[in-house]
């Protein structure tokens, strides 16, 4: 229970501060990036090396790694499938998820496993 209750105020202290430094910088679009992804893999890195120590906490920092660049991937194609050929935005969301998972899991296979 003491372990939830610090994740909870790390993580909430962590993204906090990145959601101030969103607004701060212009334009105002930064605020979504920086409130999002990346403090909350701070707040989970900085858990995780308290709870499990440095080195589990680097096997978790290389699998970030790794799904934020099939993350990359996946948002590229479909922004270019988008301004291409136009097609409803949750259809090609949902139909390039295949192309999210097909990274990863390559990316997994070639380099950690």
């Amino acid at each position: 229970m003491t372990d939830l209750l610090l994740r909870f105020l790390f993580g909430g202290i962590i993204i906090s501060a990145f959601a101030a430094l969103g607004d701060i910088f212009r334009p105002k679009s930064f605020a979504g990036l920086f409130g999002a992804a990346p403090s909350l893999a701070l707040a989970t890195l900085g858990l995780t090396i308290a709870h499990s120590g440095r080195t589990y906490a680097a096997i978790e920092a290389r699998s970030m790694i790794l799904g934020a660049i099939a993350f990359f991937v996946y948002a590229s194609a479909a922004s270019f499938v988008l301004m291409r050929y136009k097609p409803p935005a949750v259809a090609v969301t949902f139909a390039l998820l295949p192309v999210w998972l097909g990274t990863a899991v390559a990316l997994w296979a070639i380099l950690l496993k």
